[in-house]
C-alpha cells in the first residue's frame, strides 16, 4: 500500500477532477469576467432525463446558465468521458473539449474563440 498523497494513491475519480480543474483554470485565466461565479462539477454520470436539444447518445457534458439567482454551472460527466478515451493523453484532451464546449455554449461563442487550440488535440 501506498501513503496517501502520494500521486499513485490518487483515485481515478480524483485523477479525473484534476484534468477538469486544470481545464478550469486554464480558461479562467482568458476568461475571468465572464466565468465569475461560475461554478464547475463532476458527476458520474448524466441524469436519465435527457434535455430536448440532446438526441442520440449519452452527453459528455452539460451547461446551466444562470437562473433565478442560481449560478451559472457546468458539468462534466466522468464515465462517459472516460470510456471514449484511448488513453490517458486522449482523456486530457478529451476533458479539455468537454469543458471548452460548454463554456463556449454558455458563454454564446464558437469553441475556438473560447480557446484557439481547440480541437488540436493539445
Amino acid at each position: 500500500m501506498l501513503p496517501t498523497g502520494v500521486p499513485a494513491a490518487r483515485t481515478r475519480a480524483e485523477r479525473f477532477d484534476d484534468l477538469v480543474l486544470a481545464a478550469v483554470e486554464r480558461l479562467e485565466r482568458r476568461w475571468s469576467r465572464q466565468l465569475e461565479g461560475t461554478e464547475f462539477a463532476v458527476e458520474d454520470v448524466p441524469p436519465s432525463n435527457p434535455a430536448p436539444w440532446e438526441r442520440g447518445g449519452v452527453p459528455l457534458g452539460r451547461c446551466f446558465p444562470a437562473d433565478a439567482g442560481l449560478p451559472a454551472r457546468v458539468v462534466v460527466y466522468r464515465r462517459p468521458v472516460e470510456t471514449r478515451a484511448m488513453d490517458d493523453a486522449d482523456l486530457d484532451d478529451l476533458v479539455r473539449e468537454v469543458v471548452v464546449e460548454q463554456v463556449a455554449h454558455l458563454l454564446g461563442r464558437p469553441p475556438e474563440d473560447v480557446d484557439p487550440e481547440y480541437g488540436d488535440g493539445h
